[in-house]
């Protein structure tokens, strides 16, 4: 486990990061991650919105754990784009950048004198990289780009719960994430690009894209079915396309996910003859919540462990549903070496998770924790001599 960048994948390379919140941030972190130096063009006035962005009220040294979590590992350099000579600085700091990440609302980066089509001539080997909420053009362009609303328009919220459940969102800001690593596998594209003809490229991802692509097995489906809707399983529902046993049952104790297997052979191992009637996979689908009621209440009768005991030396498919404090305390969680600390210079501390990729062997961790606001702004003009 080292914390050397310069031995990592992207070192050398020199990341602009101009977006906020959390879809561009994403992005640029991962470049850190693999050894890209990211600096933040912030405002000077309250930088980065995300710096206010709560998750339960937490905080740390004055900014959200939220921006501290997806900020490590990058530098701050705090300038007015709207004033000349800080916006100076700015093109001259650009001559050395790689990569440009904005997520402005569209027509606003071009307002700045940013545009991709005002400064792609000036610098030609720049990759430069937008995150907007539903692209450029269309009737939801100026629409805002934020997650909950970009699951609700795509359909997403429709595949999750029970059949009697209204829509129900995604837990996490899935859109965010998927479209801020959509954003960095565009732009190591256009790296490996750049690398055999000079020149650089746009890279375009938004938030509606990204999630409508996470969508592509089920939303296929639907292309091609007639157009039926999804279908939720009336209990116990994880998918709604796929048939019984696919889902989460109560135990004596807890719960277990059962996913795809035999139902004939789950009445055997389960000793619940009434499954054993089931032996047509059709069945499986066609008869999906009469199915389920039966493995709710045979499961419910015997705790976790049991259950497991049986069913994981037969090859079964199946898992205990566990929370954040037995997942931290298992051994499967700790050999992961999932979790880092990561520092401010003045020493402020926040525990979270390190990138999931490893290269040559080895984690790719720092220590180095979310900057202050223009924390690295004078030595960064000292070093370009801007």
């Amino acid at each position: 486990m080292s914390d050397n960048q310069a031995a990592r994948p992207l070192s050398g390379l020199l990341v602009l990061d101009f977006s906020q919140f959390l879809a561009g941030p994403f992005c640029a972190l991962r470049l850190a991650d693999m050894g890209a130096r990211v600096i933040k063009i912030e405002r000077p006035d309250g930088g980065d919105l995300c710096r206010r962005l709560y998750i339960s009220n937490l905080e740390l040294d004055g900014d959200s754990t939220l921006f501290h979590s997806i900020n490590r590992n990058k530098q701050s350099f705090a300038v007015d784009l709207k004033n000349p000579n800080d916006f100076k600085l700015v093109k001259r700091l650009l001559a050395h950048a790689d990569v440009l990440i904005q997520n402005f609302r569209p027509g606003v980066i071009e307002r700045l004198g940013l545009g991709y089509e005002q400064i792609r001539a000036e610098y030609p080997r720049l990759v430069y990289a937008s995150v907007t909420g539903y692209g450029n053009d269309g009737p939801w362009r100026d629409k805002p780009g934020q997650d909950l609303l970009a699951q609700s328009v795509s359909g997403l919220t429709w595949l999750s719960g029970n059949a009697d459940q209204g829509p129900v969102p995604f837990g996490l800001s899935i859109a965010d994430t998927l479209a801020g690593a959509y954003l960095t596998q565009g732009i190591l594209a256009c790296l490996v690009r750049r690398g055999i003809s000079g020149q650089g490229g746009l890279v375009e991802v938004s938030l509606l894209e990204a999630i409508l692509d996470f969508q592509f097995e089920v939303l296929t489906t639907h292309l091609n079915d007639g157009g039926q809707l999804p279908k939720r399983s009336q209990i116990s529902n994880a998918n709604a396309y796929l048939s019984a046993p696919y889902g989460l049952y109560r135990t004596a104790d807890g719960f277990i996910a059962l996913a795809m297997n035999s139902i004939p052979r789950l009445g055997e191992l389960l000793a619940c003859p009434e499954l054993l009637t089931y032996t047509d996979p059709k069945t499986w689908f066609t008869n999906r919540d009469e199915i389920k009621r039966i493995l709710t209440d045979q499961l419910a009768t015997q705790t976790t462990a049991h259950w497991l005991h049986i069913l994981e030396p037969a090859g079964i498919w199946c898992a205990e549903v566990m929370n954040w404090h037995q997942l931290l305390e298992h051994d499967a969680f700790k050999v992961l070496k999932m979790v880092q600390q990561v520092s401010r210079a003045n020493g402020a501390t926040l525990t979270t998770t390190r990138c999931p990729i490893r290269i040559d062997g080895s984690l790719l961790t720092s220590a180095v924790g979310s900057p202050a606001i223009g924390e690295h702004t004078a030595s960064i003009i000292e070093e370009f001599q801007l």
